[in-house]
């Protein structure tokens, strides 16, 4: 199987594979996904309830799905504060985004704690402008965070912006301190090893092939199968064969490439910290450095699940690593002739307002889920699994009866019209994006298509 960057430098460290599930077994909890979320609900219900049968079932390694394959990068949540309080009401959005907060400084402690070297640095977030019409995009966002006396973010001038990042193409940027770069497969590995040691059983190479939902569900796969009395979906872009979710998520690609790694360039660069930065696009332009001295950098440019089926259609370099590559390069043109030594693709749940949903499958109440994490999951599943967690419980606590679940979701369109109309939007995004790099506007039609997009970092500007 195709392993991106990520994955394969972790497998070169340590590669121990668990059994794939053989016969019958039965469960207190089983977990359907053993990426970030499956893995972090598993440790916090088994530290909960050392006595329960844990049991997480993988079609792969865990974390080989989109828990390592993304950009490694941990934000909190005060950047989609405006959609967050859309949802749950200004305290309650308050409440989640100081939770989203307290993810990144876990994350730390709990790699150090258990020796996990996940490549943890917290050193930043910066949200820059790459062309003019960026330029103080973020106002909205941080004029209603200063209103409500939480705004994290400095503000920084295109100088600062540059010496930081050392691309020449930045025009602006604000900075927010509380974010994280992590080797992102070297995390899902971590938390795996912590998971077993702590008595939780994996079943990796374990597809689901059938959820039963009798009233004490049987999770079944190839060559076996699992009674739960709770089971927990926690599958990511997968989770849309569940015909509850699919119409929550449209499954779009994350598509990366790395560099060889020239650590001195980069230190004379100015480009010497673990920041993670982005630009302003809806069509993100998303990268950081690692500790080697590689540039690992990122955009949605490649292909769209049809129907909630992905198959093995992100089980291959990115189709969409040249266009990658080639923007890449737009921000590093002193870089020109390092070689790119390895590109992978992966599938995002993009949700509407880019926020994640929790309830229960269906109505089912031993069916519980979380979707929608929209390629912010890093440090969302984090704080998410303690959502996961109380509903599995049947707790009544602020989890339980956090504002984000059982959301009344905007939902995508049926196929096939979402499946074309995600090609439309997202080649009308490109388009009128990349006018923008040369301040020149876009046609009439252009624009109603971008206009259809589902929400990023960039507040909606009034008209």
């Amino acid at each position: 199987m195709y392993r991106g960057f990520w994955y394969a430098q972790a497998l070169d460290r340590e590669s121990h594979l668990a059994p794939p599930l053989e016969g019958n077994d039965q469960a207190d909890v089983c977990i359907i996904g053993g990426g970030f979320l499956g893995l972090w609900s598993a440790i916090r219900l088994k530290q909960a309830h050392p006595d329960w049968r844990i049991v997480v079932i993988e079609r792969d390694r865990c974390g080989a799905g989109a828990s390592g394959r993304n950009g490694g990068i941990a934000t909190n949540w005060w950047a989609k504060y405006l959609s967050v309080m859309s949802i749950c009401g200004e305290k309650e959005a308050h409440r989640i985004c100081m939770a989203a907060e307290s993810a990144i400084d876990e994350i730390g402690s709990f790699c150090r704690e258990h020796g996990i070297d996940a490549q943890y640095r917290k050193d930043g977030w910066l949200w820059t402008a790459s062309n003019k019409r960026q330029v103080n995009s973020w106002k909205i966002l941080t004029d209603s965070l200063e209103r409500h006396g939480v705004n994290p973010f400095q503000t920084l001038t295109p100088e600062q912006v540059r010496q930081r990042t050392g691309s020449p193409r930045m025009m602006g940027g604000i900075f927010d301190p509380n974010a994280a770069t992590v080797q992102p497969a070297m995390l899902a590995r971590g938390l795996r090893r912590v998971a077993l040691e702590l008595g939780v059983c994996i079943y990796e190479k374990t597809p689901l092939t059938n959820l039963e939902r009798s009233d004490v569900p049987v999770v079944h796969t190839e060559r076996g199968k699992i009674q739960a009395k709770k089971v927990v979906v926690a599958m990511n872009a997968w989770g849309a064969q569940f015909p509850e979710l699919r119409r929550m998520i449209a499954i779009m690609s994350s598509d990366m490439v790395a560099t060889a790694p020239v650590k001195e360039r980069l230190d004379q660069m100015g480009f010497s910290g673990g920041e993670c930065i982005t630009d302003s696009r809806t069509v993100l332009n998303y990268y950081r450095n690692t500790t080697e001295g590689r540039i690992v950098f990122g955009k949605p440019l490649g292909q769209f699940g049809f129907a909630g089926k992905i198959g093995d259609l992100y089980e291959r370099p990115s189709p969409a690593a040249d266009k990658v590559t080639e923007e890449m390069r737009s921000f590093y043109p002193q870089l020109a002739d390092v070689p790119i030594v390895s590109n992978w693709t992966g599938p995002i749940d993009r949700a509407m307002k880019g926020l994640p949903n929790f309830g229960r499958l269906g109505g089912h109440p031993n069916i519980v889920f979380g979707i929608g994490f929209s390629g912010n999951g890093v440090a969302t599943t984090v704080f998410a699994s303690r959502i996961i967690k109380s509903l599995v419980e049947e707790a009544n606590d602020e989890w339980a009866n956090c504002g984000l679940v059982n959301q009344k979701m905007q939902l995508f369109p049926p196929e096939p019209f979402r499946f074309v109309g995600a090609h439309l939007v997202r080649n009308a995004l490109v388009r009128k994006e990349s006018l923008e790099d040369h301040d020149q506007d876009a046609g009439f039609l252009t624009n109603q298509l971008a206009a259809l997009a589902p929400a990023g970092y960039v507040p909606a500007q009034k008209k």
